[in-house]
């Protein structure tokens, strides 16, 4: 993991904080096995019990005091209802579209994927600049997937640092590499609009296979992505 501070990256540990051991072991990659297999992780599609939803919008206007009958707010249940149901069954369409590499040992690098989610503790939205590299093998692939397996994941209640395993399991899978990298950038409402107030920068990272193992192969995978944002 690594924190970002005046665009700097402060290395405090790869290793997985001690509180990440007790996290649901069916959506985290357990030291990177799970009896010789890479786990399965792909998200299960949701449907929302959206006349309840409707309910629910009318609800909160009256619990905070305010009419749901007034000028302004009676078609605000609808909208509320609707962007849960858009943000909850999201399609993100096919994910593992690869393709014949033409050499293998290539470092391939995708950064720059902003993704949008919900913050599981505070029920407020956050967003994450995600980046993704590996090491191609046999297949590469298809660039926009990479956006499309983030997006998956960013469409549920989430945390940045279950994010980040989530994606890194699903790029792992579908190109049959252990050499992958993920890193995201994001800032959190829960923290700017409420608590401290204070903006922030959080930055998560997993780095696996040649990019735990190889200084420089973390190296080229970070100065890649700097480089991008330049």
């Amino acid at each position: 993991m690594w924190l970002h501070a005046e665009s700097k990256y402060t290395k405090i540990s790869f290793e997985c904080k001690e509180k990440w051991k007790d996290m649901n072991r069916n959506q985290l990659r357990s030291n990177g096995q799970s009896n010789g297999h890479i786990a399965q992780v792909e998200r299960q599609p949701k449907q929302v019990d959206y006349p309840r939803l409707l309910a629910l919008g009318r609800e909160l206007l009256l619990a905070i005091g305010e009419d749901p009958e007034r000028e302004g707010l009676r078609e605000t249940p609808r909208r509320w209802a609707d962007a849960w149901r858009e943000f909850i069954e999201y399609d993100p369409g096919t994910l593992d579209t690869c393709f014949e590499s033409i050499s293998t040992d290539q470092m391939v690098v995708v950064s720059g994927v902003r993704v949008w989610s919900v913050c599981q503790h505070h029920l407020l939205p956050f967003w994450a600049d995600v980046s993704i590299g590996y090491i191609a093998t046999d297949r590469i692939l298809g660039l926009s997937k990479f956006a499309r397996i983030a997006q998956q994941y960013a469409h549920q209640l989430q945390l940045q640092e279950q994010l980040c395993y989530q994606i890194a399991d699903a790029i792992e899978r579908i190109t049959r590499t252990p050499d992958v990298a993920v890193l995201a950038q994001g800032q959190h409402l829960c923290m700017v609009s409420r608590g401290i107030k204070t903006p922030a920068i959080m930055t998560s990272s997993i780095m696996r296979g040649i990019f735990r193992e190889k200084h420089e192969a973390r190296m080229e995978f970070l100065r890649l992505i700097e480089g991008n944002h330049a």
